[in-house]
């Protein structure tokens, strides 16, 4: 008798897992054109492979976990608006810590680029940091701090938006019509997100990429980085980049929502 609803269990969280990879991959092919057209008019879909096996999956555990911290804070006598956000925090806080080592590993790659006699791959930069900084916060784990803020954030921003608004909004029996207010719901959620996120984005990308000075650590922690890139350049420096992240992030953020949904409830009737 137990054997049953542990393989509902097992096929319900096989369905989130495959839509959120599904979402992610989706969102990666629609808009990575987005990435190269600021470097190249040609070869749009070039050096696509790299961002579809790291979203893929970090899609996968975003949509996954959310799932999961809903369903914990079923138990829990929270409000509905409250259970959303808390559970994209939670999705967010999860996502940062499973990613953050790879961030590490990417940024390092593509801020040294140039000092590289051959350039390492991407096992054997890791392998470097953990010889020489190890696996804590100066190490594979550096700027872990900033990396929650951004994911925790945003998610919780991107989610609790996003399902808050859609239940406050009467659903259009038009499929079209419905298909334009869930992508206008998703587009506006990734859209504030991105604006209420980007200073920790900012933070971790200080933290994780060359210091001003070599051999001089100047941005430690995600709070004093804010502070300090604030007193020394002012409020807009911790909004640089902000546009192409909207670009990317606002319809990106409704593509992932519309696929998870979609591909959750064809995956529900069929699976």
């Amino acid at each position: 008798m137990s054997a049953k609803p542990e393989v509902g269990l097992v096929r319900e969280a096989s369905r989130q897992i495959v839509a959120g990879g599904s979402a992610g991959l989706v969102e990666i092919c629609l808009m990575h054109p987005l990435d190269v057209v600021k470097t190249r008019l040609f070869g749009f879909y070039k050096g696509i492979l790299p961002p579809i096996l790291a979203e893929t999956p970090k899609r996968a555990v975003k949509f996954f976990t959310f799932e999961q911290y809903k369903k914990l804070l079923g138990y829990v006598s929270l409000s509905p608006a409250l259970t959303f956000a808390i559970a994209g925090l939670g999705s967010g806080l999860t996502e940062a810590i499973v990613v953050n080592p790879f961030e590490v590993v990417k940024v390092g790659l593509q801020a040294n680029r140039n000092t590289f006699a051959e350039q390492p791959s991407t096992v054997g930069y890791a392998r470097q940091i953990i010889k020489k900084e190890g696996w804590g916060l100066q190490g594979l784990n550096k700027g872990l701090t900033a990396t929650l803020g951004r994911h925790g954030v945003f998610n919780m921003v991107y989610f609790g938006f996003y399902y808050n608004v859609k239940n406050m909004i009467p659903v259009n029996k038009d499929p079209i019509l419905e298909f334009l207010r869930k992508f206008g719901i998703g587009l506006l959620s990734g859209t504030i997100a991105s604006v209420i996120n980007i200073p920790f984005d900012v933070a971790k990308s200080r933290i994780q990429g060359p210091q001003p000075v070599p051999g001089e650590i100047k941005y430690r922690t995600c709070f004093k980085t804010m502070a300090t890139v604030y007193q020394e350049e002012g409020i807009l420096a911790l909004y640089k980049g902000l546009l192409p992240k909207i670009m990317r992030l606002g319809p990106g953020g409704a593509v992932m929502l519309l696929v998870y949904e979609y591909t959750y409830s064809w995956l529900q009737e069929n699976w």
